[in-house]
């Protein structure tokens, strides 16, 4: 049976806020596409993305390469967060299956872990829409390396 979320340490070592993550943002290819840090928990990391000009592919829907780069993006934030200084998350592989079209509102991303080791890291993000609707699920790895 599972421990409530509670009873469970988190895996977070590292101490940051919303606030941090969203200007870590600033100058990078998250500014443009509007994605917004909104959330972190106990063992999760959460933001958002507009669905509109800069998102939506030609027919009218939101881009499953701009899915992929919200869940990277919140899983490699969320991976960082767990590793010692001195240690950072690189991503070096990542699968999205695209569920459910979207074509208007924001999309939100919540990216928890799978596994978390001293050299590989496993997260899941669900993208769901406003309805909490499932549009995309993604996994992501990450390698552990040293900062240099």
């Amino acid at each position: 049976m599972n421990e409530p979320a509670a009873t469970v340490p988190s895996p977070f070592r590292r101490d940051t806020s919303v606030e941090r993550l969203n200007e870590l943002s600033r100058g990078t290819a998250m500014e443009p596409l509007g994605i917004v840090f909104t959330e972190i928990g106990h063992d999760f990391v959460r933001g958002t993305m507009p669905v509109d000009e800069r998102t939506r592919q030609p027919y009218g829907l939101l881009h499953g390469g701009a899915s992929v780069l919200l869940a990277e993006t919140l899983g490699s934030s969320a991976g960082n967060l767990c590793v010692p200084e001195g240690r950072v998350c690189v991503g070096i592989e990542i699968n999205a299956n695209h569920v459910r079209a979207v074509r208007s509102g924001n999309v939100i991303g919540t990216a928890r872990p799978a596994h978390v080791g001293g050299r590989t890291q496993v997260w899941e993000i669900r993208i769901e829409d406003e309805a909490g609707e499932l549009v995309c699920i993604s996994r992501l790895t990450l390698a552990v390396i040293s900062a240099r």
